[in-house]
């Protein structure tokens, strides 16, 4: 098979709609879009859901359960391998993140995970950590310590 050969698949590829092109093609005229009204014109139809006027079903429907997306936890996330640019025996805060830039803003609380590598011993305190990043920061011979 040769590259000026190829073809897509039968029936993969589809022509489009051509609108507005005289006696014949059964798209003249109006083009397709039928005398006057709100479909008819440039930028009308309405939105979704929009049921002419009557309550939309999205609004007869009753509201049940209960969702706590308002009271979730945002964290500010690091992983090991940021921590890295320390030196040995510093105490690692939420505070010194700032001031390093590594963290933007604290949130909810600043969460340590495991990826990446620590090769310097460092006592880290934060609001929470990962399995992993617990182990490498011990492995590494440093602490960590939950806020």
């Amino acid at each position: 098979m040769k590259l000026d050969e190829l073809r897509p698949a039968l029936g993969s590829r589809k022509s489009r709609k051509r609108l507005g092109r005289g006696i014949g093609s059964g798209l003249g005229k109006t083009s397709g879009r039928g005398h006057k009204g709100q479909w008819a014109r440039a930028g009308g139809g309405v939105r979704p859901g929009f049921e002419g006027g009557q309550t939309p079903l999205f609004r007869r429907l009753p509201k049940r359960g209960f969702s706590n997306y308002p009271f979730k936890k945002e964290w500010s996330i690091i992983n090991l391998g940021q921590l890295d640019q320390f030196a040995a025996g510093t105490d690692v805060t939420p505070d010194t993140l700032l001031e390093m830039g590594i963290v933007k803003q604290v949130k909810d609380g600043v969460k340590i995970l495991g990826n990446g590598e620590l090769t310097v011993a460092l006592n880290v305190k934060a609001h929470a950590f990962s399995g992993a990043a617990k182990e490498k920061i011990a492995a590494a011979g440093g602490t960590a310590e939950v806020i």
